[in-house]
């Protein structure tokens, strides 16, 4: 993000203090997961990747599960009591004192939001010299959330709630998405003004907007886009909600980066995926975070790529796989009913169904490392740590407890015995 101005000083602070009780959870709202990632992490990262130079995260109810996600990565601020967005944004203004640039504030349970989406907001507050921009969004039916207010000549008034608009007020179809970009000191001059003069009696972050247009000071707004970014998790089926959003957004950027993906109800792949051109992903496939896949790949269906795999071009996985943490060279082909952890594979090899590799003693893991051209044989056992060199032939059912050198053909199993039928 790049911003032509001498004071890019941005700080974000995270609203994470609400109860969630529509959860029904034993559990804080904000650490249930989308693909493996707790919903308030997924903020944290977003503001880090914009840039943010301090992140402080305001906490509540189960704080030490929101804690114990986020580490010592961020601040914190504890509001002990409910009274409103700005009062969340009080508790967390001791963080702020002192410093000069742009603060923004984002919601523990708001996940989807796009780095480019955030980028644009507050780059646009910068270079417009705005002392709020908002980030708004056009709905058909705006029940529920507050109505932007704006005069003749388009600049924001206000923001009022629904519970405290007028009936023609209702009618607005732009509202406010809850997210801002802030100046700093403006901000913290507007919080010491605010009062809970309302309906629910809370101080409301809204009412900033009308203490800074009172003093004349300019605001402005960004319309998002996609209006799924400003989703929000209240209960399970918004959960779900939200993971397929996310779904159907990564399965397109795939898609339209040259990845045939045949079925993408029931794909399922994870952030920071790398897929190469011209692969095929088969229905009931899951491919989780930071894996890596060649060009000219074959994927599934029903396969399980889990975390720290690197796949090469030209390679095979096939029907009921699972591998972790494993490295496979071109064109080498892992068919069906086969499981691969901590594993090195070369180039040009051949893994028959139902081989496992045993990387795990109960206390620790330990690798398979298999060279190039090898020709693994159905039902084979590999009890890690073992090294199988080139060209190497491992015959069915063996259980390889050994290393096999280069060009060997490896057997390890019992001596067949014929023996009479008893008498019945």
């Amino acid at each position: 993000m790049i911003i032509d101005e001498e004071n890019q000083y941005v700080s974000t602070i995270i609203m994470a203090a609400g109860k969630g009780t529509r959860m029904k959870s034993n559990k804080s709202k904000l650490v249930h997961k989308i693909y493996d990632k707790e919903l308030v992490k997924r903020v944290a990262d977003l503001a880090k990747s914009v840039g943010s130079d301090q992140v402080v995260t305001v906490v509540g109810h189960l704080k030490e599960q929101v804690e114990e996600v986020l580490g010592d990565d961020v601040e914190y601020a504890y509001q002990e009591e409910l009274l409103g967005t700005g009062h969340a944004v009080m508790q967390a203004s001791k963080y702020l004192e002192g410093k000069k640039g742009k603060v923004v504030i984002l919601y523990g349970d708001v996940p989807l939001i796009r780095k480019e989406t955030l980028e644009n907001l507050i780059v646009k507050s910068f270079k417009n010299k705005e002392y709020a921009t908002l980030l708004t969004a056009i709905y058909d039916n705006p029940t529920g959330y507050g109505r932007i207010i704006r005069d003749e000549g388009g600049n924001i008034q206000a923001i009022v709630e629904e519970k405290d608009a007028n009936m023609f007020e209702k009618e607005i179809k732009e509202i406010n998405s809850g997210i801002y970009c802030f100046d700093i000191e403006e901000l913290l001059s507007a919080l010491k003004l605010i009062q809970p003069n309302n309906v629910q009696g809370e101080y409301y972050l809204t009412d900033v907007i009308k203490i800074m247009n009172d003093k004349g000071l300019k605001t402005g707004a960004v319309i998002v886009e996609d209006n799924t970014e400003i989703l929000g998790v209240n209960d399970r089926a918004q959960l779900e909600l939200l993971t397929r959003v996310l779904r159907m957004r990564i399965n397109a950027y795939h898609m339209k980066n040259g990845v045939t993906i045949e079925d993408v109800n029931t794909t399922y792949i994870h952030d920071d995926v790398q897929i190469g051109i011209d692969t095929v992903i088969h229905p009931n496939t899951i491919i989780k975070s930071g894996v890596i896949i060649g060009d000219n790949c074959e994927i599934g269906p029903n396969a399980y790529i889990r975390q720290g795999c690197v796949l090469g071009n030209n390679v095979k996985i096939g029907n009921f796989v699972e591998i972790k943490e494993t490295k496979i060279g071109d064109r080498t082909k892992v068919p069906h009913l086969i499981y691969l952890g901590n594993t090195e594979i070369g180039c040009d090899g051949n893994v028959g169904c139902g081989t496992v590799t045993c990387n795990y003693d109960g206390k620790n893991k330990y690798k398979t490392k298999i060279g190039d051209r090898a020709f693994i044989g159905s039902n084979v056992n590999f009890v890690a740590p073992v090294t199988v060199g080139d060209d190497v032939l491992v015959a069915a059912g063996s259980t390889i407890t050994d290393d096999i050198p280069s060009e060997k053909m490896g057997i390890a199993r019992e001596r067949q015995i014929n023996k009479d039928k008893k008498n019945k």
